[in-house]
C-alpha cells in the first residue's frame, strides 16, 4: 500500500468509516510506516482538541469534498519523503475551517456573555433596591397556597412556588419586579439570616441547565433555567448553600 492511498483514507479511518478490510490494511501500514503514524498522530491530536474546545458542525459535502481533493492533490505530489509535509498541508486545510467555525462560535459566546453579565447587573441591583426600601415583599406569607395565588391577574404566567421550610429555606412571600421592560414575578426566601431573592419569568426556548454561582458587587448569582421558566437567584449567602438551594428550588431535590 502507498503512502498517498493511506493519507488519502486518514480521516475516514480516525472516524471508522472504513470496512474492515480497509481499515486492517491502514492499520498495518501504520505499524511500519514511522511518517504516516506521525501523520495520524497529529491527526488525532487536532480531533481531540476540536471535541473539547469547539461545538461541531457539519461542513457541507461540497466543503468536504474540496479539502479531500486538495488532501489527495498534496499527496499525490510526493512520495515518502514529502509524506508529513502533505499530511500537515491537509490539517492547515482543517484548521482554517476550524478557525472560521470557531471564531463564529466565539463572537456568539462573548454575546451571550455580555448578556448574561448585564442581567446579572440587573437582578443584583434589583436585590439591593429590595433590601434598602425594606420593600422586600408585597404579599407577606409563608404559605405558597397564599403567595402563588396573589399572582394571578398581574402576571401573564404563573410562577412556581415551592415550599423549601423542611430544608431550611423558609418562604417569605413574594412581589412584582421589572426587569428588562417586563413584569416578573419576586419570589423570597430566607437562610438563617440571609435572604434569598428569586426572579422568575417564562423563557421556553432555553433548555434545562444551570449556571455556576458568579458574583456581582459581593452577592452570588446564579442562572437556572428549567420546565420553560428562568429563575435568576440572588443572595450574600456562599455558594454552596446557594447552589444547594437553587437545586432544591427547581427539582426538589
Amino acid at each position: 500500500m502507498l503512502c498517498e492511498d493511506v493519507l488519502e483514507d486518514l480521516s475516514a479511518f480516525l472516524d471508522d468509516e472504513l470496512d474492515p478490510v480497509r481499515s486492517r490494511e491502514i492499520q498495518h501500514h501504520l505499524d511500519g510506516c514511522v511518517a504516516c503514524a506521525e501523520a495520524f498522530g497529529q491527526m488525532k491530536d487536532l480531533a481531540g482538541r476540536l471535541r473539547s474546545e469547539a461545538p461541531y458542525h457539519r461542513a457541507p459535502d461540497s466543503l468536504r469534498a474540496r479539502v479531500s481533493q486538495a488532501a489527495w492533490k498534496d499527496a499525490s505530489r510526493s512520495r515518502v519523503a514529502g509524506q508529513l509535509v502533505a499530511a500537515r498541508g491537509w490539517l492547515g486545510a482543517a484548521a482554517a475551517i476550524v478557525a472560521v467555525v470557531g471564531g463564529a462560535w466565539f463572537f456568539t459566546s462573548l454575546q451571550r456573555q455580555e448578556r448574561l453579565g448585564s442581567m446579572e447587573r440587573e437582578v443584583v441591583s434589583s436585590h439591593i433596591r429590595s433590601l434598602m426600601a425594606s420593600h422586600l415583599t408585597d404579599i407577606a406569607s409563608t404559605d405558597q397556597h397564599t403567595v402563588k395565588p396573589w399572582f394571578n391577574g398581574k402576571l401573564d404566567f404563573s410562577p412556581p412556588v415551592p415550599e423549601l421550610s423542611t430544608s431550611g429555606y423558609p418562604l417569605i412571600g413574594g412581589r412584582l419586579d421589572y426587569l428588562r421592560g417586563r413584569p416578573v414575578a419576586a419570589l423570597v426566601y430566607q437562610h438563617r439570616k440571609h435572604w434569598i431573592n428569586v426572579f422568575i419569568w417564562p423563557d421556553e426556548e432555553a433548555a434545562d441547565s444551570e449556571t455556576p454561582p458568579r458574583t456581582q458587587k459581593g452577592y452570588h448569582v446564579i442562572l437556572e433555567t428549567h420546565g420553560g421558566m428562568a429563575y435568576w437567584i440572588v443572595s450574600d449567602l456562599n455558594s454552596e448553600e446557594l447552589s444547594a438551594f437553587a437545586r432544591l428550588l427547581v427539582t426538589g431535590r
